[in-house]
């Protein structure tokens, strides 16, 4: 692939010694081939999307226990309780067991969900004493548990079963849960070790179907045996939202559900968030679940409860997803308003300390605390901050009891909650609490802590970085040549995946000239531009430009860039969504 990099150069392109073997599909396009090359996509297996593809879930460690306790709890109609997590994942996770123990015929199931400005993350003890209120016999954690070893223990204090299932990374103890499914555990063999929360409990309830069908469950119920692939558009959506890999196992689920969501059979829920986001369900694709509906459903857990999130992925009343999507709508404006401000002054206070122009005399892991700052957007600053300086970042907001609440994003190449463990160990008092996984994690600590903290971050950011690895690098799949740009090619492109987190959406590189540009909205500019040596033009966008950037100068510029269709009063046409633009002197 193509290595360009910015922005504090002009592009420089490598070629990567191109894979000389494969057994792809004859019939492949040649720019596709030359895409799925450059993703190590080397055979045409790699390319099933079918279900019957999926890894088997008989490889998840833990899963045969958790499926007899839930098979038990089935026969003798006891009271499971959910306990999800605050964010997209957590929330669709949650759906999705809701749903499917429901339909395989449990009567007394219900959810909660921590309200992360009172009682933080996962299974704690303190959201245990508020679960006892329901009286649950079997607790079921989604997308969270693996770290909660005072809350399991406080849980089988009182009688309740615990099972776990979660995806993040589990610490040197592990929870005296009854059963614990992670993908992550130490021994287990699951092959995929980046599937979110929410393909765990998938994979769980299908486990627990295969096994009640075995027992001829659904003959002496009698109920249907469910359809779980009706779950899918849910699996998709945390899948996506949580920005884990799109390893093959991923890819299969989210494409699975994108399938159902353009078939327009999914819940009523996502598809009043795509309609109040002004999306088309038959169109969708990744980014709409990355942008536009993961945003809505994470406002809720940011800013209010996450429950009114869950209700809307679990209403069947089209009328009520509406208005459930209308105020996840609003929470979400206040979200963006909320995250404007901080960003500005984090941008603001970076200032006064660092040249941001030179970016070598910013630390390698930075660290920012205000003591007004939102805590539930502090994930979303940070991410914010990383992507402007290409660098691990942590934004702290204040807790409780003299506590300051971090929430911190990653770079490739960068395992954040390994350096968060490293410090652990080397400063033994510093952390109050820390979990995550590569690219994203959550700490606490003393607020009177907070420069030793920042230190010691930084010293361990430089211990498994250099310079050149602080230098932000856009991944291209090459030029096209002038024949190539055409409207045929973005679709066949977009249709190709799906494109995520680990598996990205195809971008290409060439010159063009500039036949017309223009400001749109405050921040965005609308080009016309030709192909080097071409006579057609071809329109543009590139959004959130660079303050730097002197639009009268544009004459002939290297465009980094991805194919589109424009959609506008029934005419589509093919549009490049510009990511980085290099004048050409």
């Amino acid at each position: 692939m193509t290595e360009v990099l910015t922005p504090n150069a002009a592009p420089i392109v490598r070629r990567a010694i191109p894979v000389t073997t494969d057994s792809l599909p004859a019939t492949l396009h040649p720019i596709l081939k030359r895409v799925y090359l450059a993703r190590q996509i080397t055979q045409a297996t790699d390319l099933e999307r079918s279900l019957s593809a999926l890894l088997p879930y008989q490889d998840l460690k833990g899963i045969d226990t958790a499926v007899t306790i839930l098979t038990q709890a089935l026969a003798q109609q006891q009271r499971i309780l959910i306990v999800a997590d605050f964010d997209a994942d957590g929330a669709t996770s949650c759906a999705v067991a809701l749903r499917a123990l429901r339909a395989l015929g449990a009567r007394h199931v219900d959810f909660i969900v921590p309200n992360r400005f009172e009682y933080g993350y996962g299974l704690t003890p303190e959201i245990v004493q508020v679960a006892l209120s329901k009286q649950p016999q079997i607790i079921i954690t989604v997308d969270n548990g693996i770290s909660s070893v005072d809350g399991v223990a406080f849980a089988k204090s009182h009688g309740i079963q615990v099972v776990i299932t979660d995806h993040h990374l589990p610490g040197e103890q592990l929870p005296a849960a009854d059963a614990i499914v992670n993908p992550n555990q130490p021994g287990c063999f699951f092959k995929s070790k980046s599937i979110a929360g929410v393909g765990v409990i998938f994979y769980v309830m299908l486990a627990l179907r295969a096994q009640l069908r075995e027992i001829n469950w659904f003959a002496r119920q009698p109920i249907t045996e469910p359809n779980l692939a009706t779950l899918l558009d849910l699996v998709a959506l945390g899948t996506v939202a949580d920005v884990v890999s799109l390893d093959h196992n991923n890819r299969i689920l989210v494409a699975q559900g994108l399938a159902r969501l353009r078939a327009r059979q999914a819940c009523p829920g996502i598809l009043a968030l795509l309609k109040i986001a002004g999306r088309d369900a038959e169109r969708m694709s990744t980014m709409d679940f990355g942008f536009c509906v993961a945003p809505r459903l994470n406002a809720a857990g940011r800013l209010d409860d996450m429950s009114i999130g869950i209700q809307c992925l679990l209403t069947d009343d089209p009328a009520n997803a509406a208005q459930l999507a209308s105020q996840l709508d609003q929470l979400n404006r206040e979200r963006r308003n909320i995250e404007a401000t901080m960003r500005d002054e984090a941008i603001a206070s970076l200032q006064q300390l660092h040249d941001l122009d030179d970016l070598s005399r910013i630390p390698f892991g930075l660290c920012l605390f205000d003591a007004n700052w939102h805590e539930g957007v502090i994930g979303i600053v940070a991410g914010r901050l990383k992507e402007r300086l290409h660098r691990p970042v942590i934004v702290f907001a204040p807790g409780k009891d003299g506590l300051i609440k971090g929430s911190a994003r990653s770079i490739a190449g960068l395992h954040i909650r390994d350096v968060l463990d490293e410090i652990a160990a080397l400063h033994p008092a510093l952390l109050h609490k820390f979990g995550g996984h590569a690219m994203a994690a959550g700490l606490t600590l003393k607020q009177s802590d907070f420069v030793a903290f920042q230190q010691a971050f930084d010293t361990r950011v430089r211990a498994h970085i250099t310079d050149a690895e602080l230098q932000r690098i856009l991944l291209s799949d090459g030029d096209l040549n002038a024949n190539d740009l055409t409207l045929d090619l973005a679709e066949l492109l977009r249709n190709a995946g799906p494109w995520g987190q680990g598996f990205p959406e195809p971008r290409f590189d060439g010159l063009f000239d500039v036949v017309n540009a223009r400001i749109v909205g405050t921040h965005h500019l609308k080009l016309t531009v030709r192909p080097k040596g071409a006579q057609r033009v071809i329109d543009a966008i590139y959004f959130n430009i660079p303050d730097s950037l002197a639009i009268d100068s544009l004459q002939q510029v290297q465009l980094v860039y991805r194919l589109d269709v424009n959609e506008y009063q029934g005419q589509r046409t093919l549009q490049l969504m510009v990511e980085y633009l290099h004048v050409v002197m």
